[in-house]
């Protein structure tokens, strides 16, 4: 038990010492991220002067529609582009996903089929086949052998009982026996 005890304990501190290591490495990047932001805007946003009077402050107006329908142009065309490239790699991954066999196969039932269905299907329907395995079969003829006549004039015995069976047949018995 001691040693499960600083097993966890271990791994604990472990877990504890990574969480501190990723939060300050979060910090880090955040800040990085933030001197990035202003660096870039220090080089693309000169500081803003007003100007005193209204003729100048309306040609700033119009300065600055203009760089802002700009923007909106290249911003709808980077979107564009981007939609774009998100359908070429969502086509790309259906095919890799195709390619790999991934996709769920249906469950497969059992189909009786005669052997000219089964070949029809194989050839298609403009082929003719028909299977017909007695078709090549010899054709015997039985030799009737006397005991054969014998037995045949004899009769049936499951009909003499058929016949003596049920109320008919007593019928017969007695009127026979009369």
């Amino acid at each position: 038990q001691k040693k499960r005890r600083a097993a966890t304990a271990r791994r604990q501190h472990l877990k504890s010492a990574m969480l501190q290591l990723a939060a300050t490495e979060i910090e880090r990047e955040a800040a990085a991220k933030e001197a990035e932001k202003q660096n870039y805007l220090a080089e693309h946003c000169p500081p803003l002067s007003l100007p005193g009077s209204m003729q100048e402050l309306q040609e700033l107006c119009k300065k600055l529609h203009a760089k802002i329908e700009s923007v909106d142009e290249e911003r709808y065309d980077t979107e564009v582009k981007l939609q774009k490239t998100n359908k070429e790699l969502e086509d790309l991954s259906q095919k890799l996903f195709d390619l790999r066999g991934k996709f769920k196969r249906p469950p497969l039932r059992r189909v009786r089929m005669s052997a000219d269905a089964m070949l029809r299907a194989l050839l298609g329907s403009k082929h003719k086949v028909c299977m017909d395995l007695r078709a090549n079969l010899k054709q015997v003829k039985k030799e009737d052998t006397e005991k054969e006549k014998d037995l045949r004039d004899v009769g049936d015995w499951r009909k003499n009982i058929e016949e003596k069976s049920g109320m008919e047949g007593r019928k017969k018995m007695f009127e026979a026996g009369e």
